[in-house]
């Protein structure tokens, strides 16, 4: 049926880190640990699972420090443990790793355009495609909805791969992803149906 939901899922950004405070860009999974700054938010974000008794048959966490340390706060509110998923990495920054947004700017504005306008094409060169990156996120999450019918999942993972879930699920150019915001410690929902897939909410961050 139409409106027969195949599976929900919260997707829980991880919390903040001295990275994401520079804005800096990393795919780096065995550093930075989550800030204090960051733990304060994952601890916010599970008083408001608490409050809002989201149910839950299943926690998946990408594979890095900053999304296990969250994925460890949030697995203590259901006193279940949670899987690492390899598969669920953040896109292959490639050479761009370690420089700041504003470095980008500054100093290489034609990568910036084409980062934004061209998601087609690699950048850099040793990079993943913005475009390559939502595929292969689309087809991650299809396969994580298929394996699991009927259930509700949270997904601990990076502002990016919710970004890129995000720009599937709502079926939107992928030029789009850069507009998208998603900030550390929030959370977003969406439902996946038989073809068709619901934004119940996004970027939401407990004061």
């Amino acid at each position: 049926m139409y409106f027969d939901r195949k599976c929900k899922i919260t997707f829980i950004a991880h919390g903040a880190t001295i990275y994401t405070d520079e804005n800096r860009f990393s795919d780096v999974e065995n550093y930075p640990p989550l800030s204090e700054a960051g733990a304060e938010e994952i601890e916010k974000i599970c008083q408001f699972l608490k409050i809002r008794r989201i149910k839950n048959n299943k926690i998946i966490a990408s594979p890095a420090l900053r999304t296990i340390q969250t994925a460890k706060m949030i697995s203590k509110v259901y006193k279940q443990d949670f899987e690492i998923l390899d598969e669920l990495k953040t896109r292959n920054y490639g050479s761009l790793n370690g420089m700041t947004f504003v470095q980008l700017e500054e100093e290489h504005h034609d990568m910036l355009d084409k980062l934004i306008n061209h998601p087609e094409i690699p950048v850099p060169e040793d990079s993943e495609s913005v475009s390559d990156f939502v595929l292969r996120i689309s087809d991650l999450i299809d396969k994580i909805v298929n394996e699991n019918i009927g259930n509700r999942i949270i997904i601990v993972t990076y502002p990016d791969v919710i970004k890129a879930a995000i720009c599937s699920a709502l079926n939107i150019p992928h030029t789009s992803l850069p507009h998208i915001y998603i900030k550390t410690g929030s959370a977003t929902q969406i439902s996946y149906y038989e073809g068709w897939k619901s934004l119940v909410y996004s970027d939401y961050t407990p004061i």
